[in-house]
């Protein structure tokens, strides 16, 4: 009986904690006066309208927001999927920025990149 319960109690906590958004991959370019494009691929299990990664976003290593991008729709047959934001401005003394992904069940939580700009 204990390790059933046992079991049962790591089955659901795994759940509780599944299928949040996580930010695979990001790629940068920055131009001379600070302002840059960001490639981010994403993956989560969208399902549907319900349930699905609805933004991700650029912030500082203090977790201020640079950007957001948002996601209108979901995207259950392309995973991971890559989409782009572009002229955000980077202040001159930020050489490190945390790239995030949020979805409509969970919020935030899901892996981070953390991005050094050139």
């Amino acid at each position: 009986m204990k390790n059933l319960l046992l079991s049962l109690s790591l089955l659901l906590t795994t759940n509780i904690y599944a299928n949040k958004a996580d930010v695979l991959k990001v790629k940068t370019s920055c131009n001379t006066q600070n302002i840059c494009s960001f490639k981010v691929s994403i993956k989560h299990n969208d399902s549907g309208w319900d349930h699905y990664a609805n933004n991700f976003e650029v912030l500082t290593m203090d977790r201020k927001i640079l950007a957001t991008r948002v996601l209108h729709h979901p995207h259950v047959n392309e995973q991971p999927f890559t989409r782009s934001i572009s002229n955000v401005k980077i202040p001159k003394n930020i050489k490190k920025v945390i790239v995030r992904a949020h979805d409509k069940v969970h919020g935030y939580g899901g892996k981070e990149v953390i991005v050094e700009l050139n």
